[in-house]
């Protein structure tokens, strides 16, 4: 035997041979996986991990001094008829709120709005945010009891913990609805694409078993890398899918392919060793490229984007590990029965199907070879004009104006801003030094009069018990993301505290959920070109370990980035505008989420590695044969070109069912990893990969054309002699 077998194929041939104890490995893996994390518990982040800038800066000032301003639900009364008298009911809360002692620490006088027809009753709840969360139920059972009891009144409760807690149950409940429509979906795709309920139900469950095994690993992983919430999750469940269903339909096409070249005499143990030294380590290269590009998500020095890159990286890798061990194993020992009757009649029926599927996309790739310069500029020409809305793209923060309003304390939360405007947003002045509250007295002063800033409460400081540090509220009448609510901090920092603190002495920072959106999104700004340097670095490095060409490796950077522009230029076509509203059932912000372009970059990068990694082995291995480049683009995409694109519809059906989750954010990353995998597969793979190919010919595989494969030896199932394996 020449050459050395690879270690994909050795696994296989174990796992296909040894079935039994490769399936039996695989559950007690995902066992002992799903255990540890059950017994470790999940690593909350803490409120410091989330400082950054100026704002955290000024969050820990003001949690060193004892300032951090303590959690507060606020309960609004309105007069839903006229007649109606809300003293009762306000007197009635206050009752019932300072009952809950010591949950509740203090219950205000109610407060009338200036035009007289609502109440606002402050209640302060003990501890801190993470503290209220888990005690803000037993306010809202006391505010539903007084609802019941004043039918002739609008009484609702909001504030950042209610909002919290019901955003959270809402995109668990929404999240749930995602995959009881995605699972059945995938698995009505992959029937049509397999004809088989085994073959069709295997990646589902191969995708199901790698997020639940992750689940658990995630769990140990945030003690490293803190869980940053519920976003982390979807993630993982929407990558896992992706890629799950990805690796094991690249590993069935190629067993069936392989099978079907020798009209089916080959047997499933001889064809998954096949399937192994090709697919197979197309899947590790592809599962390696993914994961290093979403590591450039650490490079962002933020605990969302960690905690979302160590779920998602490790989902992948799970999902690579199944794909190499347990689904050889189950491919195996099922054998035949993977077929389907279906599929069977039709190969007896039409034993040249799939070359014939094979010649039709090589006919559709006729023009674009015969005209590779025409077909090239085209296709850069609509990425361009697709890309080019992003040079407009507006970020902003998610905040309580962009959750959905069929959240009850959402709602109300709208509603209580209209009647008090200094119930909004608000700027967290904090100074430390000599007499901090003389300092602050002259800021709040000079806000007097000023229509950037609330006027409907006096603001007040508040000074620490070492009397060296003090914190002002200063209320603003605009939502968090609006141009008039950046321009008074800009105004504040600027202007109207560097002159209030003259001469002073002391120490300033500015945060509060204005100053935090902004300074988180410089941060983003500052950090951004790391991430794409080191992403595109790591698939420069992929791309040429796997095919050791520096043009392909350029090739592929390439068409990466040129995915990822498309995809935020649709996202600022999208979501910055109102078109769309009604289709996608959103409210447009007129801004992307500060978010979602990185993630979407970094996702996006990887699964567009996978798919030129699976379509150029392919070329390269007609090239091995010793094809011409030119003709071996063909024979590669045209072989390939039923995989991807059953990938890309499994992906899409993926993605796209994000779409129900009523959170603007998960919508906008629904829309741009759906757009951007359907963007690669029909023009960037179809289009420019293979007329930019042609014009490079042979100096694609610079310095050095590829050689024969080295002969490699496996065993057929039910025989002795070792025959070579065609690559």
């Amino acid at each position: 035997m020449s050459g050395r077998v690879p270690v994909t194929v050795r696994t296989a041939r174990w796992c296909a041979t040894h079935p039994g104890k490769a399936v039996v490995g695989w559950l007690v893996f995902l066992a002992l996986c799903i255990g540890a994390g059950a017994a470790a518990g999940t690593n909350k982040g803490t409120f410091e991990d989330f400082w950054i800038g100026e704002a955290g800066r000024a969050e820990a000032m003001a949690a060193h001094s004892g300032l951090t301003p303590p959690p507060v639900e606020q309960v609004l009364v309105e007069a839903a008829a006229k007649g109606a008298r809300p003293e009762a009911a306000a007197g009635e809360i206050r009752r019932r709120m300072t009952a809950l002692a010591p949950v509740v620490v203090d219950v205000a006088a109610p407060v009338r709005s200036a035009d007289g027809s609502a109440l606002r009753i402050a209640v302060t709840l003990r501890g801190d945010r993470e503290t209220a969360k888990k005690d803000v139920d037993a306010l809202l059972a006391e505010t539903a009891a007084v609802r019941a009891d004043h039918p002739e009144l609008r009484i609702e409760q909001t504030g950042s913990a209610s909002i919290s807690v019901a955003v959270n149950d809402k995109q668990g409940q929404d999240l749930q609805r995602t995959e009881m429509i995605s699972l059945p979906v995938t698995f009505l795709i992959l029937f049509v694409v397999f004809g088989a309920v085994l073959a069709a139900g295997i990646p589902v469950l191969l995708a199901l078993s790698a997020f639940a095994g992750s689940v658990g690993l995630y769990g140990l992983a945030s003690w490293v890398f803190p869980d940053a919430g519920g976003a982390a999750l979807s993630a993982i469940f929407m990558l896992g899918m992706a890629v799950g269903v990805d690796y094991s339909l690249f590993y069935l096409k190629r067993v069936r392919e392989e099978r079907a070249r020798t009209g089916g005499t080959l047997s499933h143990t001889a064809a998954v060793e096949l399937a192994a030294a090709t697919s197979g380590r197309a899947v590790v290269d592809s599962g390696l490229a993914v994961s290093l590009a979403l590591a450039g998500l650490y490079v962002m020095d933020d605990v969302i984007f960690s905690s979302i890159a160590t779920g998602s990286i490790l989902v992948t890798l799970v999902a690579v590990v199944g794909s190499l061990t347990v689904l050889p194993a189950v491919l195996a020992k099922l054998g035949p029965r993977m077929d389907g009757r279906r599929l069977r009649r039709r190969a007896a029926r039409n034993p040249q199907g799939a070359r014939q599927e094979g010649r039709l996309w090589a006919a559709l790739l006729r023009p674009v070879m015969r005209r590779p310069l025409l077909a090239l500029v085209s296709g850069v020409v609509v990425t361009a004009a697709l890309a080019a809305p992003a040079l407009g793209m507006k970020l902003g923060t998610e905040g309580k104006e962009t959750f959905p309003d069929s959240i009850p304390a959402v709602a109300a939360y709208d509603r209580l801003v209209r009647h008090f405007p200094s119930a909004g947003p608000a700027h967290l002045v904090l100074v430390r030094g000599d007499d901090p509250a003389a300092v602050l007295g002259r800021l709040a002063a000079a806000t007097r009069g000023d229509a950037l800033f609330a006027q409907d409460t006096v603001p007040v400081p508040r000074t620490a018990p070492d009397g060296r540090t003090a914190l002002l509220a200063l209320p603003v009448p605009y939502a968090q993301n609006s141009a008039e609510a950046t321009e008074s901090l800009a105004k504040l920092r600027g202007e109207l505290l560097p002159a209030a603190v003259a001469g002073a002495g002391v120490e300033t920072a500015v945060s509060g959920e204005i100053a935090g959106g902004v300074d988180y999104a410089a941060h983003q700004e500052k950090r951004l070109p790391w991430v794409i340097v080191f992403v595109s670095l790591a698939g420069l490095v992929v791309m040429y370990a796997a095919f050791r060409s520096p043009v392909l490796a350029l090739l592929g950077t390439a068409l990466n980035l040129a995915a990822v522009t498309v995809s935020w230029g649709i996202l600022t076509l999208v979501f910055q505008g109102t078109w769309a509203e009604g289709l996608l059932g959103f409210e447009s912000l007129g801004f992307v989420g500060s978010r979602t372009p990185l993630l979407v970059f970094g996702i996006l990068v990887g699964l567009s590695t996978d798919y030129q990694i699976f379509v150029v082995s392919r070329i390269r291995e007609a090239v091995r044969r010793g094809v011409p480049t030119r003709t071996a683009v063909v024979d590669g995409i045209a072989g390939s070109a039923s995989v991807v694109t059953s990938a890309a519809v499994i992906m899409v059906s993926v993605f796209a069912a994000f779409l129900f989750i009523d959170r603007i954010e998960m919508k906008q990353l629904a829309v741009g990893l759906t757009a951007a995998v359907l963007f690669d597969a029909i023009v960037l793979r179809a289009v420019i990969l293979p007329s930019a190919m042609a014009l490079l010919g042979e100096r694609c595989w610079w310095p050095r054309r590829p050689g024969a494969e080295p002969a490699r030896e496996a065993v057929a199932a039910g025989g002795g002699r070792p025959r070579p394996v065609r690559a």
